[in-house]
């Protein structure tokens, strides 16, 4: 893998980054028999909205990768962590979770993230990354881990 660097997302990025959440997330909504996963309907104002909390990668100007963060209570949420099926296995993954993890603010205690409950790849990238089970819903997983400090 070249060495890429994630850069923060801009409101032009949304247009790509709908298509590519859309892309990714047909597998997981497969994976876990749900297709009304909100990744999948998301309007593209909603992911404009959200584009100031992201950040993104690129290779040679393709976009190949997002993933979001944003402060709640004592909490760095993570989410909308993507990478283009065909790099997927690359380890761009673990390189956009350990950017996000490094954006998190002082004075956040824990990040969270969830994944599909039947998305075992998924729950074994983010155990191996130090995440714990902490919480279910239906069809979900809630991870969660210390922030070191």
């Amino acid at each position: 893998m070249s060495t890429l660097t994630p850069v923060p997302a801009t409101a032009a990025d949304a247009p790509e980054v709908m298509v590519l959440q859309r892309a990714c997330w047909v597998s997981e909504a497969i994976t876990n028999n749900d297709l009304s996963i909100p990744p999948l309907s998301e309007p593209l104002e909603s992911v404009r909205a959200w584009m100031p909390r992201a950040w993104v990668l690129r290779d040679q100007g393709r976009l190949i990768g997002a993933v979001r963060g944003f402060v709640d209570g004592d909490t760095w949420q993570i989410g909308r962590l993507m990478v283009a099926p065909d790099r997927q296995g690359e380890g761009l993954g673990g390189l956009l979770l350990r950017h996000i993890e490094d954006q998190a603010p002082d004075g956040v205690a824990w990040m969270v993230l969830f994944t599909g409950a039947a998305s075992e790849r998924n729950l074994g990238q983010y155990r191996r990354a130090g995440y714990a089970d902490f919480d279910t819903a239906p069809g979900l997983v809630f991870l969660r881990k210390p922030v070191a400090g």
